[in-house]
């Protein structure tokens, strides 16, 4: 049965069987390479696409450059890094703020390892976040710090990986 849609954009949630909350999002993904031939031959197309959701602005993404991508575009590793490291973020700083942790400034210098297998097949083996957070005087830095273990628990895209997401401070 399909989920009701509840509000606008590319998000909608509902309840499952279990009574769960669900969430679902949609985005479009176009295909944007075809240079006159299709995919006739190999060097014949580019990897560059997009990726739309409805009511936001459209990224434009490539494979990666060592795969014919462009690399002036993102590419769908970067995506996956970037999810990992926002996902995180996005609960360190709800936790912060209800464990009296004032956050001034967040940045993360995240990086992900892949393996290419000989059939040119592959998979993510590690990611690494390296987050950087400036917080008040009177929060605790201890705790500050502790929280980096709650929010990577609590993190759907990091409970949604097979592989280990590291941190270095």
């Amino acid at each position: 049965m399909p989920c009701p849609r509840s509000g606008r954009g590319s998000a909608w949630s509902a309840r499952n069987a279990n009574n769960l909350k669900t969430h679902n999002y949609e985005v479009s993904t176009v295909w944007t390479g075809n240079t006159g031939d299709g995919t006739s031959t190999y060097e014949g197309y580019t990897r560059d696409q997009i990726i739309q959701a409805e009511g936001k602005p459209t990224i434009k993404v490539s494979s990666d450059p060592a795969f014919r991508g462009d690399p002036t575009r993102y590419n769908p590793e970067e995506l996956l890094v970037a999810s990992i490291s926002s996902c995180h973020m996005l609960w360190y700083l709800h936790l912060c703020s209800l464990n009296g942790i004032n956050v001034q400034e967040y940045k993360d210098r995240a990086s992900g390892q892949m393996e290419e297998d000989a059939d040119g097949s592959g998979r993510f083996v590690q990611v690494i976040l390296r987050p950087s957070v400036w917080i008040t005087p009177e929060s605790d830095p201890v705790q500050a710090k502790a929280l980096h273990e709650a929010a990577h628990r609590l993190c759907f895209i990091a409970n949604s990986v097979n592989f280990p997401i590291n941190f270095e401070f």
